[in-house]
């Protein structure tokens, strides 16, 4: 059972379906990890809108110091999504099983890098907060990425103003009167799968913040281990299946 649903989720060949299940769990941890680290490093880093912001608002106030930190942190998410599409295009282009796994896997281990590096030195003062907010900002690009590209950009599980703009509009369309003078014109309707899975991915990126959040509350930086676990236990098959042909081609 496991192996179906890691490799229907992260392998290869994908259904809409998938995509759309890997998205729920993407935005639970992603959800997790932004309200969980600002308790953190405060700062939510999924959000480059409010970052930016502050940097514009950080200018005008003379504060030089949260306008390094805001171009670091704009870098490391761009970064992020930069390697993503370097695994993926390295994976493509080899036919390998793990064409998403790699950006998923090495999440995970940024994530465990994570937890440990806060646990030791995320009260030393501003330096060690700003490195904790460029690994965050490094691993919501990185995965951001991963559902952009293997949705073709239908799925995203960091942007909720994105989520909730989506919705609005399917919730605009569903409310519209249709008047029946307007004779030979297509009607508008919503679209009611789209909007229920608009709805599940903030769900859960809402349901993931609030975990992490707790999480971090009451458990700290370990918080980091089970979502690290979550990811790994998800794209471990695929990344296994390539092993194996990898030592078939080369041990014959």
């Amino acid at each position: 059972m496991l192996r179906k649903i890691s490799r229907r989720l992260t392998g290869r060949k994908r259904t809409q379906e998938a995509d759309r299940q890997l998205g729920y769990v993407l935005a639970f941890i992603a959800g997790a990890i932004n309200a969980g680290g600002f308790l953190a490093v405060r700062r939510y880093t999924s959000h480059m809108t409010g970052i930016v912001s502050s940097m514009a608002d950080s200018i005008a106030l003379g504060d030089p110091g949260t306008i390094l930190t805001g171009v670091g942190a704009v870098l490391a998410f761009l970064s992020g999504a930069a390697c993503c599409a370097i695994l993926i295009n390295f994976s493509r282009r080899r036919r390998m099983h793990s064409e998403y796994v790699l950006p998923l896997l090495l999440e995970a281990f940024l994530l465990l890098i994570f937890g440990v590096a806060g646990a030791r030195v995320g009260h030393q003062g501003a330096w060690a907060i700003t490195a904790l907010v460029l690994v965050l900002s490094f691993l919501m690009g990185l995965q951001n990425a991963v559902v952009t590209k293997l949705s073709n950009a239908v799925i995203r599980t960091t942007h909720v103003t994105g989520i909730i703009t989506d919705m609005g509009i399917q919730l605009g369309r569903m409310a519209y009167w249709n008047a029946p003078s307007r004779v030979g014109l297509p009607k508008v309707g919503a679209d009611a799968g789209r909007l229920r899975m608009l709805a599940t991915l903030l769900s859960c990126f809402f349901v993931g913040g609030v975990s992490g959040a707790f999480g971090f509350r009451f458990f700290g930086y370990s918080t980091t281990i089970p979502l690290a676990l979550l990811l790994i236990v998800l794209a471990a098959l695929p990344a296994w299946d390539d092993m194996k042909v990898y030592f078939r081609k080369n041990h014959r």
